[in-house]
Parts: structure tokens; C-alpha cells; sequence
């Protein structure tokens, strides 16, 4: 049998070391937790830049549709005051007697005169359209 000397005993560790030893071991870690922060950091800038423009561009196109809307509004407005100023006038004498004549009739007690060089056309509209009053 050999004599083999038993190996050393490690020294005894201070526990400021040992604490030393633990804060080095993170700071090893912290290039990598810096990597995982700015990668999520840049997918947040990305989402908020997609979403901020995603609400603009809604915005614009809301605003665009309202416009539109309100136009085709004012048009139907306008449209209905005109049928209704057609629905009373049509219930004025003087109306229906004026719009008989622009379509070219005449009035019981009255004569038509003819040009003799009056074209041989028939008779269309004697007046322009007539806004309703």
C-alpha cells in the first residue's frame, strides 16, 4: 500500500465573497437580460407605431365618410323641400294655369296666333323649367 497524502481542504470561504462571487455571476447574465429587453422594447414601438397609424388612417377615412354622408344629406333635403313645394303648388290656380302655357295650351276664351314662317316642329316647351315657388 502507497501513503498518498489526503488532498487539501479547500480553504474556508468569507461570505463576502461568496456574495461577491453571486453579484458577478448575475452581472454575467445581464448583457442577455439587456437583449430580451430591448428586442420586447422594439415589438412595442412597433405595435404602438402599427396601431397609431392604423387610428389615423380611420380617422381620416371616418371623417371623409361623414363629409360625404352629410353632402348626400343636404342633396335629399333639398330634394324633398322641392317635392314638397311641388305638392302645394300644385294645388295654385295660377301654377297650373302658368304651366299649361309653357306646355303650349291655351285658355278657353283664348286664340292662337301662328307666325307664317313658324317652323313645322311640333310644339315642345314654351319656357324654361319653373322652379317651384
Amino acid at each position: 500500500m502507497t501513503d498518498v497524502p489526503p488532498p487539501p481542504v479547500p480553504p474556508a470561504r468569507e461570505p463576502w465573497l461568496e456574495r461577491i462571487e453571486r453579484h458577478l455571476q448575475r452581472l454575467q447574465r445581464l448583457p442577455l437580460t439587456m437583449m430580451v429587453a430591448s428586442l420586447l422594447a422594439a415589438l412595442g414601438i412597433v405595435q404602438l407605431t402599427f396601431q397609431l397609424g392604423n387610428s389615423v388612417y380611420r380617422t381620416l377615412t371616418w371623417s371623409a365618410e361623414t363629409r360625404q354622408t352629410q353632402a348626400r344629406v343636404e342633396t335629399l333635403e333639398r330634394d324633398v323641400q322641392i317635392l314638397r313645394d311641388a305638392v302645394r303648388a300644385s294645388q295654385d290656380p295660377e301654377y297650373l294655369r302658368a304651366l299649361a302655357r309653357c306646355r303650349g295650351f291655351v285658355g278657353k276664351n283664348e286664340r292662337v296666333v301662328v307666325a307664317s314662317d313658324a317652323p313645322d316642329t311640333p310644339p315642345g316647351e314654351n319656357c324654361k323649367a319653373l322652379r317651384v315657388p
